[in-house]
């Protein structure tokens, strides 16, 4: 569903994540099938100096520190934390979903896994000894839960890391977003830790509690933001292997989803994260997002005519590119997107269907067998500094969206209102991606995701 002129208005002030919701995929927050793109944006006031400071982004310090000791956001674990190594796995049906234990004794509880917001939130509600075990988590029953208290700086009205100022009700610190569909996702403002296995447990961590969303899971925030999991846990590593999805109906393969050092890692290519701290304050510019150097997108062994400028920011930080596992599929801004869908219609055009655009955003898309049209339109490759590719295989170029039809999984970024070029998740099956938050490096790895590493 796309936002309204006036929502959309305010997104540009406050910090928000979209999240588009169309038919037949899946929300990073919802079980049932539906599509789903979520972008991050900092307010205006949000810049590089009111970003850093000398503190440390432990929840205890965000919540206890001594008056004037300040934030800073997070680039990496500190060197003389406790090293997390652990080994889980996912679901993948358009958004990857892991099962997540917390509290003491833990719930396990399933969260998105997404590097595209901060934030990491749960459900929250008692549950009847009378009905069987739910997905939701019980506060009551943890003993190292405890509520954040109205006056940590993190709840202070003017903190820029939510969309709407924090207030204090009933002594309890409450948090609002805004989502592009116009609903409101709400809670208090909690601390518990992750227990990760009997001998690997979080310190405290700030999370998000809500029971007013009749979504079935809840987030897990992986971006660079000081409250995202990796920044609070000092996580160093992390990396995920994206299995394919198979037709329709789709069984949900199993990926895997590694905290710490990943035993693949000496394979990957690997690139530099870009940082432009002189447009951090601009209003189309996430300094909080995992933003790509790309250069670049080849079509049938042929390289389209796009200047690398268009895959950077410009002054008001249009034209960033990132990489975001929650959102579904990827979205390039208009002058890129023309010269592929050119490319697209000048092989394949007849096959088109005609004014058909999916969930608002896909419009190249056909009726007719799918591989002899993906044959046509040939490979796919996204390219990067470094001589990184992500191979798109010209069998994997179409997406099955249902009733006969398939779409290229790439959308044209202004028609969800935005300007940025993201590379979803569909673009990142059959391969590891890595997040080295400590060297500010993405790297990727070609892999047979759906079989056990």
């Amino acid at each position: 569903m796309a936002s309204s002129n006036s929502l959309f208005l305010i997104c540009l002030v406050f910090f928000y994540f979209i999240h588009l919701s169309c038919t037949e995929t899946e929300t990073r927050n919802t079980t049932s099938e539906s599509c789903s793109i979520s972008l991050s944006y900092v307010p205006l006031s949000l810049n590089s100096s009111s970003a850093s400071s000398q503190g440390d982004p432990h929840p205890s310090s965000l919540v206890s520190s001594p008056k004037g000791h300040g934030h800073r956001r997070s680039k990496g674990a500190a060197p003389s934390s406790p090293s997390i190594h652990y080994k889980s796995s996912f679901r993948y049906s358009m958004a990857l979903i892991v099962s997540i234990p917390i509290g003491t004794p833990p719930q396990t509880v399933p969260m998105v896994l997404d590097t595209g917001s901060q934030l990491s939130w749960i459900q929250c509600q008692k549950k009847s000894p009378r009905k069987s075990p739910t997905t939701s988590f019980d506060p009551s029953l943890s003993s190292t839960f405890s509520n954040l208290p109205c006056n940590s700086r993190v709840c202070m009205p003017r903190n820029p890391d939510f969309t709407l100022p924090t207030s204090c009700e009933n002594n309890l610190c409450h948090y609002s977003y805004f989502y592009a569909d116009g609903t409101l996702a709400d809670g208090n403002l909690v601390i518990d830790k992750l227990r990760l296995s009997p001998s690997q447990t979080t310190r405290p961590l700030v999370l998000g509690c809500t029971n007013s969303s009749g979504e079935a899971q809840g987030i897990l925030g992986m971006n660079l933001g000081r409250l995202s999991f990796p920044s609070q846990a000092k996580i160093k590593k992390f990396s995920y292997c994206v299995p394919l999805r198979q037709g329709t109906p789709r069984v949900t393969p199993i990926g895997t989803f590694y905290l710490g050092k990943n035993p693949n890692s000496h394979t990957f290519k690997y690139v530099n994260l870009l940082s432009f701290p002189q447009i951090q304050s601009m209003p189309n510019f996430d300094p909080l997002a995992y933003t790509l150097p790309m250069t670049g997108i080849m079509i049938a062994g042929k390289k389209l005519s796009i200047p690398v400028s268009v895959f950077r920011p410009d002054a008001g930080g249009s034209g960033q590119t990132m990489i975001d596992s929650g959102t579904q599929y990827t979205f390039l801004v208009d002058e890129a997107y023309s010269k592929v869908k050119a490319k697209v219609v000048s092989v394949a055009g007849r096959r088109l269907k005609p004014g058909y655009v999916h969930g608002g955003s896909l419009d190249m898309c056909f009726d007719g067998n799918s591989i002899e049209i993906g044959r046509l339109i040939g490979d796919m490759v996204f390219q990067f500094e470094n001589g990184v590719d992500i191979l798109i295989n010209k069998e994997r170029v179409l997406d099955d969206v249902g009733g006969g039809v398939h779409c290229v999984g790439i959308g044209r970024s202004s028609l969800l209102g935005t300007s940025s070029n993201i590379i979803g998740n569909f673009h990142q099956q059959s391969r590891w991606v890595e997040f080295d938050l400590v060297g500010r490096k993405v790297g990727f790895g070609a892999a047979n995701c759906s079989k056990p590493p």
